[in-house]
C-alpha cells in the first residue's frame, strides 16, 4: 500500500467519523429543541438551524465516504457485458467523470461559499456562505478519492475501503 493510498484511507476514516459525530449531533440539537419546546415552554431557534448546518456536513462526508468505497452509480451492470478490455478503460472513465463532477463542485461550492461568506445567518452567529463549505470538501475529497481509483486501476489494484 502506497503512502497516497494510505493517506486516502485516513481521510476516508476521518471523514466517516466525523459523519457519524454530525449525526449524533444532529440528534442531540432535535432532541434540545424538543424539551425546549415542550418540557421548558422556550424554543431554542439556534436548534434547527444547527441541524440543518449539521446535515449538510454528515451528507457531504458520507458521499465522500462512498465514493472512495466506490458506492456511487457507476453503471456496472451494463460495463461488465463489455469485453474485458473494455470494462477497464470505462471503469477508468467513470473515475475520472467522477473526478470532473467533484471538482465542479469545488467550484461551483468556493465560489457561492465567497458570495455569501460576508452575510450572517439570521439564527446563528456564523457566515451564511458556511452552508457551501461541506459542497467544497466533498468535492476536494471525491476529487482525492477518484484520483486514487485510476491510480489503482492503472496498476491493477483494488481500493479497499477504509472501515475494512
Amino acid at each position: 500500500m502506497n503512502f497516497y493510498t494510505k493517506f486516502c484511507a485516513m481521510l476516508s476514516k476521518i471523514s466517516l467519523i466525523l459523519a457519524v459525530i454530525g449525526l449524533l449531533a444532529v440528534v442531540l440539537c432535535v432532541q434540545w429543541q424538543v424539551i425546549g419546546r415542550y418540557v421548558l415552554n422556550d424554543t431554542p431557534t439556534w436548534a434547527e438551524a444547527l441541524a440543518l448546518l449539521l446535515v449538510l456536513f454528515v451528507t457531504a462526508f458520507g458521499l465522500a465516504v462512498g465514493v472512495r468505497d466506490a458506492g456511487h452509480i457507476g453503471l456496472e451492470s451494463l460495463v461488465v457485458l463489455l469485453p474485458e478490455k473494455w470494462q477497464h478503460r470505462i471503469e477508468i472513465l467513470i473515475h475520472g467523470l467522477v473526478g470532473l463532477f467533484g471538482a465542479l463542485m469545488v467550484h461551483g461550492g468556493w465560489l457561492w461559499m465567497m458570495a455569501k461568506w460576508n452575510e450572517k445567518k439570521p439564527m446563528m452567529p456564523v457566515p451564511d456562505g458556511i452552508d457551501y463549505l461541506p459542497l467544497v470538501i466533498a468535492g476536494v475529497l471525491i476529487v482525492l478519492f477518484s484520483i486514487e481509483h485510476i491510480i489503482a486501476l492503472l496498476r491493477g489494484q483494488v481500493v479497499e475501503p477504509a472501515w475494512n
